[in-house]
């Protein structure tokens, strides 16, 4: 969900112009990968800024090259595509913390005899 924010964020923000999203799921033989492509109207390439300490903006390529595997952006039309991929791989298991005996909402159901 970050990744597409900061896609969508910067190219509404700096363009001043709509945005398309496309999500892409890869079939074989890349069945693991999700594409997330944002299109928009500016030719302009994208720049990676630096943020220095208090700055509230200049982040945002820096978070996509962070969080995805892969990167990128090529000219579409008359504007431009940026895109990036993350590889899904096993599950994230996460363990939750409650206390003893605390309600904890269940999807399925369960009918005793």
């Amino acid at each position: 969900m970050l990744l597409i924010s900061e896609l969508v964020t910067n190219a509404v923000v700096h363009t001043g112009c709509p945005a398309v999203l496309r999500m892409l799921f890869g079939g074989a033989p890349d069945a693991g990968t999700v594409r997330v492509e944002v299109a928009d109207a500016s030719a302009r390439p994208p720049l990676q800024r630096h943020a220095e300490g208090e700055d509230t903006n200049g982040r945002g390529l820096a978070l996509v090259d962070g969080l995805a595997d892969r990167w990128g952006w090529q000219a579409e039309g008359t504007g431009k595509s940026i895109w990036c991929e993350v590889d899904r791989g096993a599950p994230v298991v996460t363990a939750r913390l409650r206390e003893p005996g605390a309600y904890e909402p269940s999807c399925a159901v369960t009918r005793h005899a």
